[in-house]
């Protein structure tokens, strides 16, 4: 079995990064599930109660699905009266979503468990620890971004095509 000093820093911090993450959405999942809510149903109320009134393009952008996914999304919540779609005045084909007021009840009560989670991370740590904690996290999230491949950004690690 490889010793933790044989792997590579990077990939140790990015295993825990994933965990992390891992963590956070399962626990994340496991509350809204008991509110009849998926991260991404959750995501679209959060978003809808902060900004009201978008197209599904937009909640798609928001939330990181595709558009076509938004629409089985938004079609769910609809028909559970969570939110209601109206035809934009300015495109007659665009479909604006809104919160109904049992959406905004719904997600009030399963913001507070959410929360509960932030709550629990202000314990664990001391505010300067907190800060500190942010600050790195940040910094890992900048260093991801940094690294992510985008279209006609050359990367070193592929060879040369000459």
């Amino acid at each position: 079995m490889t010793e933790m000093l044989d792997v590579p820093a990077e990939e140790y911090l990015c295993t825990r990064i994933r965990r992390a993450e891992q963590a956070l959405m399962a626990h994340h999942e496991a509350v809204l599930r008991t509110y009849g809510l998926t991260m991404t149903q959750y995501t679209v109320l959060l978003t809808l109660s902060r900004e009201n009134g978008m197209s599904g393009a937009q909640l798609a952008r928001a939330c990181g699905v595709t558009q076509q996914s938004m629409a089985t999304v938004l079609t769910g919540m609809q028909a559970k009266g969570i939110i209601d779609r109206q035809s934009s005045p300015m495109h007659a084909k665009v479909m604006i979503a809104t919160l109904t007021d049992a959406g905004q009840h719904l997600l009030d009560r399963a913001y507070q468990e959410v929360n509960a989670l932030e709550k629990a991370f202000i314990d664990k740590f001391t505010p300067a620890e907190h800060r500190q904690f942010c600050d790195l996290l940040d910094r890992a999230t900048e260093t991801l971004i940094e690294q992510t491949p985008r279209p006609g950004k050359s990367t070193s690690h592929r060879p040369s095509s000459t």
